[in-house]
């Protein structure tokens, strides 16, 4: 499996305890990903397959009703597939996120869980395609086991300008 300059580094960080990698790569990623950074979005888990990240329901990232606003909701899921995305794109190549579609279906209830999953034929088309666009689902779940989110998330990708 071709790997790039992100997987590499995930490869290496998720080689420690389960513990340890999470703090890592949530802070590699806080470091270089500013907003995500601030949002306080843990990386829970991420390789070539799946990503899944969590966000705590805490008072810098809630709503009116006290619930997890809808700007972090969409971070949340945004990051789980981007990141999964950029694990498979080729240096050479840029990800960008081409549209989001977002349906909040009911209120949030405690924290997030956001799980972005690729197929292997997916993965091929990144990787094999010099420029073209994929179509990333993410299922939101929250304390109760609910799924108050449906998303869907267009990542494109193209060469990088020489």
């Amino acid at each position: 499996m071709s790997i790039n300059s992100l997987s590499s580094i995930v490869n290496k960080i998720s080689t420690q305890p389960e513990v340890i990698s999470s703090l890592q790569l949530s802070s590699m990623f806080g470091e270089t990903i500013k907003f995500f950074g601030l949002s306080g979005i843990q990386v829970k888990s991420l390789n070539f397959n799946n990503a899944i990240l969590k966000l705590e329901n805490n008072e810098a990232v809630q709503n009116h009703i006290g619930g997890i606003h809808a700007a972090a909701t969409a971070l949340l899921a945004e990051s789980a597939t981007g990141f999964l995305v950029g694990m498979h794109v080729p240096d050479e190549r840029i990800p960008l996120l081409k549209s989001m579609n977002i349906q909040y279906v009911r209120r949030t209830d405690g924290n997030l869980t956001a799980t972005a999953n690729l197929t292997d034929s997916q993965i091929s088309e990144i990787k094999n395609t010099e420029k073209g666009e994929v179509s990333v689902n993410v299922v939101i779940t929250d304390s109760s086991g609910n799924n108050p989110v449906d998303a869907e998330f267009i990542w494109a990708w193209k060469p990088k300008k020489k």
